[in-house]
């Protein structure tokens, strides 16, 4: 495998700017912790990032969420352990993650509007889209994970 590139010692001005815009999201967003983790958890798996995913689950672990829900993420269609409020959020997620593929339409929109406001809304595209600028960072800078746990 390639030796690991650093982005932050390479283009650290840029790095301070994708960790900026964490803060916003922890600052400035009412969107759940436990949702926010479920999000970046489900974007990571579509786009097949292990460092994120690894990241994700563990952080959702830390602040309550159950390894079960973690576990039927992929398949939160099929299962009744997700509210309607984080299924919006979820199909949100897998629409803007895999935007090449899918027409993002106004139902969806709609449905999304029936549980988050017009903030929180703009809200979870910017975490949707971070964690899609991070899972594309990490990839390419073929980090791999922790295995020391």
């Amino acid at each position: 495998m390639a030796k690991n590139k650093d982005f932050f010692k390479i283009v650290p001005k840029a790095m301070q700017i994708m960790i900026k815009m964490e803060q916003y999201i922890k600052e400035e967003s009412t969107i759940d912790p436990l949702l926010y983790e479920l999000i970046k958890t489900r974007a990571s798996q579509i786009n097949g990032c292990a460092y994120c995913l690894d990241m994700h689950t563990k952080d959702a672990l830390k602040i309550g969420e159950t390894s079960q829900r973690l576990f039927l993420l992929s398949a939160w269609r099929e299962t009744s352990l997700f509210t309607d409020k984080e299924k919006a959020a979820l199909e949100l997620t897998e629409q803007v993650t895999q935007i090449s593929q899918v027409i993002i339409d106004e139902d969806l929109h709609d449905l999304v509007l029936k549980h988050f406001t017009e903030k929180e809304f703009a809200d979870l595209i910017i975490i949707i889209n971070q964690i899609n600028a991070w899972n594309r960072i990490n990839i390419t800078m073929l980090n791999d994970i922790d295995h020391s746990y």
